[in-house]
């Protein structure tokens, strides 16, 4: 085969998959993420393997071989995933979420909403190591506050995404930075101290544009909060004793339980909190009544099925207020299943491109790049980016990123710490910019917000691969290992 069908073939999934979806997002919209771009992936990852045993003749054996073993290997963050719209559910009807937005719009000046939501969530980011977690729990209080506040949706989930994303990739809890620096050979502290050079210029210049734009942004001006605090306390019995759940949660991650035992007893707590403080909301929320027409229901029965109710399906609470309607619907974790459907897609998708070769031969076409420290370190950068898009999965792109560039590094005669460092200023903070990547499509669900809404102000994640290069270019602190 000459070279050049090599590179085609290898690049026809890839091309086939983004021009598809581009029509799939246009024609449906939001509606896209419940079965459309699934299809697209799977037709995508037909393709893929049609190609793979026609032209590189690879054995259905080893594509399905591969398939298992990525989809085996997402089964946490699946569980995760799921445990997240179960925490989401309970976390509302418990009344913890409501408390929080409650305060937060008397405490929180509108003009620094924007910087003190970032900041709050990179530091319980950093504190959990996931944000994931940060997202699901105080990102959806914060988003609360913004609608409140009278932010756009893109404005509040881009602050929220931009911090929990810094805490992410500087936490030394963060299963993407422990990855990264593992699979580089670069001890766990000195890949976060090095990652301080491109991490910290990059938040800066992005706290500074979320300061200024809390002044210029319209806001508060246009909404008169008062309604919508009325309506949360009108609703809800919002006790300071409700931040024992939010306190007792800090506390496991404190003890660096693993998150999804966290999650789950997160949200048990949520739920001993509900049937004390909002009985009234599960007995809501469980459709039935103590004197039922058709019979009468004990009231455990009652609030038994409320619990499950917000913890599996969704709710619809009536406040009285149209906006905080809105705010308080949830959708539990069968509200998570087109995202694990999506994730299950893309991972097959991923999967062959990886096992029949396709990838390396596309990564292959930037190597003569990689002679020049700064073209090296773009090549990193844009692969990171390019296997977010097309494996799907941040995990996946670092551990191709580091397995494609790591003899090059060490042929070169660079520190592993600049490759580790250039992974995650790729890798880790552009995959929630990808509306088809598990990160992208859980934050997206999570939040409400679709990827393409939030993804023109989640200035950190788009100012960290600049750096990345910036730095590079300058040279600073870039060493090469002495022999």
């Amino acid at each position: 085969m000459h070279s050049y069908m090599k590179y085609l073939l290898s690049l026809t999934p890839v091309v086939f998959l983004i021009a598809f979806l581009s029509i799939v997002i246009r024609v449906y919209g939001i509606d896209a993420l419940s079965g459309p771009s699934q299809l697209v992936l799977i037709v995508s990852t037909g393709i893929a393997v049609l190609i793979a045993m026609l032209y590189f003749h690879k054995s259905w054996k080893e594509l399905e071989g591969e398939i298992n073993h990525a989809v085996g290997s997402i089964g946490s963050p699946i569980v995760i995933l799921l445990l997240i719209g179960l925490l989401s559910g309970t976390w509302m009807v418990s009344g913890v979420v409501p408390m929080l937005i409650n305060y937060g719009m008397q405490i929180i000046n509108p003009h620094v909403f924007l910087i003190t939501s970032c900041l709050i969530s990179a530091l319980v980011s950093v504190m959990t190591g996931s944000s994931w977690t940060t997202v699901a729990t105080i990102g959806v209080a914060l988003m609360g506050i913004g609608k409140a506040e009278g932010f756009s949706d893109g404005w509040t989930a881009g602050a929220i995404l931009s911090g929990a994303y810094f805490g992410d990739k500087m936490s030394p809890l963060s299963d993407t930075t422990v990855l990264a620096s593992s699979l580089c050979g670069t001890p766990l502290f000195t890949h976060i101290r090095y990652m301080t050079i491109t991490t910290v210029p990059a938040f800066s210049v992005t706290l500074i544009i979320f300061l200024i734009a809390g002044f210029l942004v319209p806001s508060a001006a246009a909404i008169d909060t008062s309604a919508f605090t009325t309506a949360l306390n009108s609703k809800f019995n919002l006790s300071l004793w409700l931040l024992l759940v939010p306190v007792a949660t800090g506390v496991m991650i404190y003890k660096k339980m693993p998150a999804i035992i966290v999650l789950f007893a997160s949200s048990l707590i949520a739920i001993v909190f509900a049937l004390i403080f909002q009985p009234h909301i599960l007995a809501e929320v469980s459709g039935i009544s103590t004197n039922d027409a058709n019979g009468s229901y004990p009231q455990a029965v009652v609030l038994f099925k409320g619990a499950m109710e917000s913890s599996f399906g969704s709710t619809a609470i009536d406040s009285g207020f149209a906006p905080v309607n809105d705010l308080l619907a949830t959708r539990g974790m069968a509200g998570m299943l087109n995202t694990v459907w999506i994730i299950l897609c893309a991972i097959c998708f991923g999967g062959v491109l990886k096992s029949s070769g396709m990838l390396a031969n596309i990564v292959s076409l930037v190597l003569p790049l990689t002679k020049t420290r700064v073209g090296l370190v773009a090549s990193t950068v844009v692969s990171g980016i390019f296997f977010n898009a097309t494996a799907a999965d941040q995990f996946l792109s670092i551990m191709l990123n580091s397995s494609m560039f790591g003899e090059i590094y060490k042929k070169e005669g660079y520190e592993p710490r600049l490759l580790s460092r250039s992974i995650e200023d790729s890798s880790t903070v552009t995959s929630v910019l990808i509306p088809w990547s598990t990160c992208g499509m859980t934050q997206s669900t999570v939040l409400n917000v679709p990827t393409l809404t939030y993804l023109p102000y989640c200035f950190f994640n788009l100012l960290a691969p600049i750096t990345s290069i910036l730095i590079a270019a300058i040279g600073y602190k870039i060493y090469k290992v002495r022999n």
